[in-house]
């Protein structure tokens, strides 16, 4: 592989914070479409993204701002190649975060209650909250089924972990741990 050297560093950096602490997660954000990226340029970040296994991986589009140096440099990108260039990224980092969240299932999780989950159609009451491994308002969440008493917003709880896809977990709240307030 012939990435360029900083990324070599933070690949290394990576797997050694890992090596430390392994339930480590890890979320960046990457910018596609400035001017003169080349296909290729794309394909070393999605390569990176495929080594370096992030847990969280945003992505935004280039576009020029009032009084920037950027403006003037050759090789602007057309807006329809940006956002094909961010989906591509966004299709690998799902695949990347489904592989990382999957080794929650099994696993029993402290929650933090966010609110109700407003899924159309549900049947039964659910929660939503989030795990120490996610960031509020950007990251996924935990989808939590309740059997019994109903925790407030603001508390923590215990989860047993059931499932999980490209950006959320899934559990049942197996007890309260903290009432705050």
């Amino acid at each position: 592989m012939r990435r360029p050297a900083a990324a070599e560093k933070a690949l290394e950096r990576i797997h050694a914070w890992r090596e430390i602490c392994p339930d480590l997660a890890i979320r960046s954000t990457f910018i596609v479409g400035f001017p003169g990226e080349t296909d290729e340029d794309v394909g070393q970040l999605l390569e990176f993204l495929e080594v370096a296994e992030l847990d969280r991986a945003g992505c935004f589009t280039y576009s020029a701002v009032a009084g920037a140096k950027a403006n003037s440099l050759v090789g602007h990108i057309d807006e329809a190649e940006k956002l094909d260039r961010q989906e591509r990224v966004y299709e690998v980092q799902a695949e990347i975060s489904a592989r990382r969240l999957q080794r929650h299932v099994g696993q029993r999780l402290r929650v933090l209650v966010d609110g109700h989950d407003d899924v159309e159609g549900a049947t039964i009451d659910r929660l939503v909250g989030r795990s120490m491994y996610d960031a509020p308002e950007i990251d996924g969440v935990v989808r939590l089924t309740v059997d019994g008493a109903q925790p407030n917003v603001g508390e923590f709880v215990w989860a047993d972990i059931t499932a999980s896809d490209d950006h959320d977990l899934y559990g049942d709240v197996v007890g309260e741990e903290i009432r705050i307030g």
